[in-house]
């Protein structure tokens, strides 16, 4: 399938730009959700890891099976920490801030299991 071949570059992409659009709009998005500046920083920080993670599998040949799970498990875990996230602030977050959150983790979520679905052919770059 074409959406595996371009899988990683998908992961790390969305990561990147989910990283820097929160970041960079910390300030604002503050207010916007009702949370603190400091959570929306680890979370676009968090982001960006994930970017870099992928990045760096994307670019390779050859990826190990185990660094193709190792970014299954941290998507899954990281989508678990929105849903988390969402039910431990939703009395003081916004709507549209608890909104982002399980966005996020159902994005994350479904390249969780798309990884996993397609480990095997996400092992060599075509």
């Amino acid at each position: 399938m074409k959406i595996a071949k371009n899988l990683l570059w998908i992961d790390c992409t969305a990561g990147a730009l989910a990283g820097i659009l929160v970041i960079s709009l910390s300030g604002w998005l503050t207010d916007l959700y009702s949370t603190s500046q400091s959570f929306l920083l680890v979370i676009g920080t968090v982001n960006l890891l994930y970017a870099w993670y992928s990045f760096t599998l994307a670019t390779r040949r050859r990826r190990q099976e185990s660094l193709i799970k190792i970014l299954v498990c941290a998507n899954g875990i990281w989508a678990l920490i929105c849903i988390a996230k969402v039910t431990q602030f939703s009395g003081n977050m916004t709507l549209l801030g608890c909104a982002h959150l399980i966005v996020e983790a159902v994005f994350v979520g479904g390249l969780a299991a798309m990884e996993w679905k397609w480990r095997n052919q996400l092992l060599i770059a075509t």
